[in-house]
């Protein structure tokens, strides 16, 4: 397993980016987390103790601005996440990968996925949000866009008690540049989606929305119809482990 420290991989302009790297048989597994989580969390630590026992390659990391990763919230954007992991692609892994996102971290994969295209063995989307600050911006009332627009910052509360969320209209505005879903997603590799039917921040139908937009012939969604947001329970973690394993082999 990884050590409690993490490693910390240098960006251009001084940010750092802390992560935790497993040795292993290939195809590699690089986790990419959701908004306002860390690579501590229960699917994280799940699937690299999974990969450990399997003898694979693995690798969970903060993006900027969140969790031992250094940054500010209110300075992050999709577009620099979506550099960030093109780095830990490129710098810290070796050969083809296997990309699992949870979340914002599923349209940061995507994402990811459209840079490196020769890199990916395939694909995991959990609860995978692609255009996810188009979503927000939808769901916020009047007072909350007069906020954003007049702050430029909005701290949102949290259902999950690990907030509230910092959301920052450079966040919201940025986004418009890396949308996807208005059109086909020009991946190849094998993709497999995870979704809760009771997840109430990313609708089970944006799913078929993702499925129906790759160009990949090799699509599997998967709709877990009592799971919710984080599907970290022990059957969903069971499934993601041999989802994963899966298109590993």
């Amino acid at each position: 397993m990884t050590s409690a420290r993490p490693d910390l991989l240098d960006r251009p302009d001084g940010a750092t980016i802390a992560y935790h790297r497993l040795a292993g048989k290939s195809p590699g597994v690089v986790f990419l987390g959701g908004f306002m989580s860390d690579m501590e969390g229960t699917k994280a630590l799940a699937l690299e103790d999974h990969c450990w026992r399997a003898g694979r390659a693995f690798l969970r990391f903060d993006p900027f601005a969140h969790g031992q990763s250094s940054g500010d919230m209110a300075e992050a954007t999709v577009g620099r996440w979506r550099r960030d992991a093109v780095a830990v692609l490129d710098e810290l892994c070796t050969g083809p990968q296997v990309l699992v996102g949870s979340s914002m971290g599923g349209w940061v994969a995507l994402l990811a996925a459209l840079d490196r295209p020769t890199r990916l063995a395939g694909l995991v989307g959990i609860a995978a949000a692609p255009d996810a600050t188009e979503m927000m911006w939808a769901e916020f009332d009047a007072d909350v866009r007069a906020t954003l627009e007049r702050d430029g910052v909005y701290h949102a509360p949290s259902d999950y008690g690990d907030g509230p969320y910092t959301i920052a209209m450079k966040l919201i505005e940025e986004g418009r540049q890396q949308l996807i879903l208005d059109r086909p997603i020009e991946i190849s590799c094998p993709v497999r989606l995870l979704q809760g039917m009771q997840d109430p921040d990313v609708p089970w139908r944006h799913a078929l929305r993702i499925a129906a937009a790759l160009t990949a012939d090799d699509v599997v969604l998967t709709l877990v119809k009592q799971g919710d947001h984080r599907l970290s329970q022990a059957a969903d973690i069971a499934r993601l482990c041999a989802t994963v394993e899966d298109l590993c082999g």
